[in-house]
């Protein structure tokens, strides 16, 4: 048992096959029964087999009401900004046919989830949203489209929760598709990119960008064989986490790329810049006279002279050793990365959980967020879809795009939050009974105020204690209080009440009991109150 347990771990560590995992999972259980046999010992009790292990799956966490308050707010900035550069929103099953994202992501194939048979169609959950969204637009024959989509994405990978990598996350994706001139999109999605981040205030950040045609320019000048061209630029990609010599071991040992071909890569690859790089390579006799790498490097010309346009140019990075390891790339790629080294995401949970972040072994969780945006230019993926057309460009549609990472940039701006000081919910209004109940008269009176758009909350109890309704709007940060009671009804009237101890408005500042209000003013006395707060 021993054996087949370590088996199974063992497969499930290396993210092996899930038949082969199934298998070792199935093989397991016959090995646990046989032993259960041989010794003698009872079958498990339907009473210990009805007992639920309460947890969620690894690589996926639930989130509190107080963090969804500040992902909310992510989400919401992100689409306002898509919305200003014309977006507009699509949607798209989280489930494909498996042969829709088969042979589309390079090495991390092996991550993408499969599910059984349920009737005819091999079917996986999405790993992304640029192929689904490929799909579509050739699906629904359309010649142009800015698009964004904010959903779930799901990937077999060993997670690391926190620094935001995990099996069930969600992605914002902004794509532009059409034809259209040379660079002018791929600016536009640079200068999204920028301004989110900007506004998001994660920090101090870098927009790293390379072109698929200057990398494989250099690959083919160097001499990397066209069947380890992938596979090289996958280990590239590794150089913003990996020193040099890890690179070029995991290229020559494991990867079998002549030793001198890797020597002359990395002579050009770990270079980094701007414009001023880009006019350098072209000065470069050898790389200036590949057809490939000159119209790379003059593409990426005319981007720079866009981005100073746009005024972008201080947060781009011109990084050779940027790879993007999906297949569909074939122009400009780029990354955005946070500057920091030293962001400690919150971890939140049981005292085990938090004990567990602080262990050596997932130091670098502690430490390294990653990449919080990535995309490029993928102009043949569209046409994969299209390949029934009667030539080869007849259903070409051009793309490019960023993808935001939710999960890692939450995990960023809940570090900066103190979530004791987060208001977990948008209620305005606490109508508060005084002696007893007036439960109808708090029904009134909170429907009134919620007719006319105050968020409004009462206590759902006939005769509430006193103090249980202050606690309600001490503990979510209620502003506002409408105290009813019926020495004051008898007169039409209520009292409004500030019920934060700081930042007191100055129209708030008299009777600490509140102040006395016509029930008919009410709605103008609120409304005006929370214009000032």
């Amino acid at each position: 048992m021993v054996k087949a347990g370590a088996a199974l771990r063992q497969l499930k560590a290396s993210n092996a096959d899930e038949a082969a995992i199934e298998a070792a999972r199935v093989h397991l259980e016959e090995v646990k029964v046989s032993l259960r046999k041989a010794s003698g010992l009872p079958e498990p009790s339907d009473k210990k087999e009805s007992q639920f292990n309460l947890k969620t799956p690894k690589g996926t966490k639930d989130y509190n009401e107080k963090e969804m308050i500040i992902r909310e707010r992510v989400i919401s900035t992100i689409t306002g900004i898509f919305k200003k550069y014309g977006g507009v929103s699509i949607d798209t099953p989280v489930f494909e046919l498996k042969e829709i994202l088969t042979g589309k992501y390079g090495e991390d194939s092996k991550l993408i989830y499969d599910l059984e048979d349920q009737g005819g169609e091999k079917c996986s959950l999405r790993y992304d949203l640029t192929v689904p969204f490929a799909r579509y637009v050739a699906m629904n024959k359309i010649n142009n489209i800015k698009r964004f989509h904010v959903a779930k994405v799901y990937r077999r990978d060993q997670p690391a929760m926190t620094k935001g990598r995990m099996r069930e996350f969600y992605q914002c994706d902004f794509d532009i598709a059409g034809q259209y001139d040379t660079m002018l999109p791929d600016a536009e999605i640079v200068c999204v990119t920028n301004e989110v981040l900007t506004t998001l205030d994660v920090g101090d950040f870098i927009i790293k960008v390379n072109h698929r045609k200057i990398l494989d320019g250099i690959f083919d000048l160097c001499g990397v064989p066209e069947d380890k061209i992938r596979t090289i630029s996958s280990a590239i990609d590794k150089l913003d986490k990996l020193p040099w010599e890890s690179v070029y071991q995991e290229m020559t040992v494991e990867k079998g790329l002549d030793p001198a071909v890797a020597d002359k890569i990395g002579k050009i690859v770990l270079s980094k810049g701007g414009a001023e790089l880009v006019d350098e390579l072209l000065r470069n006799d050898e790389l200036a006279n590949h057809q490939k790498t000159r119209e790379g490097l003059l593409e990426m010309k005319k981007f720079f002279d866009y981005a100073v346009a746009y005024g972008i140019t201080k947060t781009i990075s011109f990084d050779l050793s940027l790879a993007r390891g999906l297949d569909y790339y074939t122009g400009i790629i780029y990354e955005a990365v946070i500057s920091q080294e030293d962001i400690k995401p919150a971890v939140n949970g049981s005292k085990k959980e938090k004990k567990k972040a602080s262990n050596k072994d997932d130091e670098d969780s502690q430490t390294r967020i990653g990449s919080i945006a990535a995309g490029g230019r993928y102009d043949e993926l569209v046409g994969m879809f299209n390949s029934s057309g009667k030539s080869k460009s007849s259903g070409r549609v051009p793309c490019v795009g960023i993808s935001f990472g939710i999960e890692r940039i939450f995990a960023i701006l809940s570090a900066k939050h103190n979530h004791s000081e987060l208001k977990p919910n948008h209620t305005q209004v606490y109508v508060i009974a005084v002696g007893d109940g007036l439960v109808l008269e708090r029904i009134r009176i909170a429907s009134m105020l919620r007719e006319s758009g105050v968020r409004t909350e009462f206590a759902l109890k006939e005769v509430p204690r006193m103090q249980t309704q202050y606690d309600a709007c001490d503990k979510t940060f209620i502003p506002y209080s409408v105290i009813v009671g019926k020495e004051e009804l008898s007169n039409g009237t209520v009292r409004i009440k500030y019920m934060a101890a700081k930042n007191k408005p100055e129209s708030d500042s008299g009777d600490s009991n509140g102040t006395i209000v016509k029930i008919e003013e009410l709605v103008g006395e609120i409304k005006t109150r929370l214009l000032n707060i």
